[in-house]
């Protein structure tokens, strides 16, 4: 069994590598949060504080980046947001029973890994962004929104999937829609899930350092197109595990 301070090391150096990989494509790293703190066996009650907090850091950071760059869409993010917020901050307040929580977010980090390892669309190839009504954008926002708060995630892992291959975004326009997505979910998800935890875990600090780091490095990969396919599939294969644990155990 590792001891407990060697746990803490090896959890801020694997959630440097996850906010790395996830930042290269416009994600703030929740799920590999989540998986981790899973792995590791923190108690249910702080991992959705925690993730989602580590998720403010990383998605300002990112937004930022990739706004300058141009990356970004901001009909279909205002349209987005406008569903999603009020239902992630719903999704935040819920407490849902240990026994539902634990499938639920084992069915979202297996998703993740199936978004990783998902081979390329056509679609996801095009240049070409289709114009989309705002009615059919409102409730996939707000049903991104839901699951987002409910999970403690920041809803990029379904975002940009489903931007991409309805052909509602380019590959480069969505990590800035989703960097973006994923700040203001994150935050009315945190503020809705305060209203039953009262207080942030103190083991934040410990892990930001190491969080905002890897979301510098993960952008500055993002955008110069310098993306590793087999550390995804490395990251994939510990969500497979992560997910794979709270499902069956």
């Amino acid at each position: 069994m590792i001891h407990a301070e060697y746990s803490q090391y090896l959890m801020v150096v694997l959630m440097f590598f996850g906010a790395a990989l996830y930042a290269s494509v416009g994600h703030a790293g929740a799920s590999a949060y989540l998986s981790i703190m899973a792995l590791f066996e923190v108690p249910p009650v702080t991992m959705r504080a925690t993730a989602l907090s580590l998720n403010i850091a990383v998605a300002s950071l990112a937004s930022v980046r990739y706004l300058r760059a141009g990356c970004f869409q901001q009909r279909l993010f205002l349209w987005l947001v406008a569903g999603s917020v009020p239902c992630a901050w719903i999704g935040g307040a819920l407490q849902l029973p240990h026994t539902l929580y634990r499938p639920l977010l084992g069915a979202v980090l297996l998703f993740a890994a199936v978004r990783l390892l998902w081979p390329h669309h056509p679609a996801i190839q095009s240049s070409h962004t289709a114009a989309v009504p705002w009615y059919a954008i409102l409730p996939i926002g707000a049903l991104i929104g839901l699951l987002s708060g409910l999970t403690g995630t920041g809803g990029g892992i379904f975002l940009s999937p489903l931007v991409l291959l309805l052909g509602w975004s380019t590959p480069r326009a969505s990590s800035g829609l989703s960097a973006s997505f994923i700040l203001v979910n994150s935050i009315s998800g945190l503020a809705g899930n305060l209203t039953l935890l009262q207080r942030l875990p103190p083991e934040i600090m410990l892990y930001l350092p190491a969080v905002l780091a890897g979301g510098l490095v993960g952008t500055w990969l993002g955008l110069h197109r310098l993306t590793g396919d087999w550390l995804l599939k490395v990251l994939a294969m510990v969500l497979i595990i992560a997910g794979g644990k709270l499902l069956l155990l």
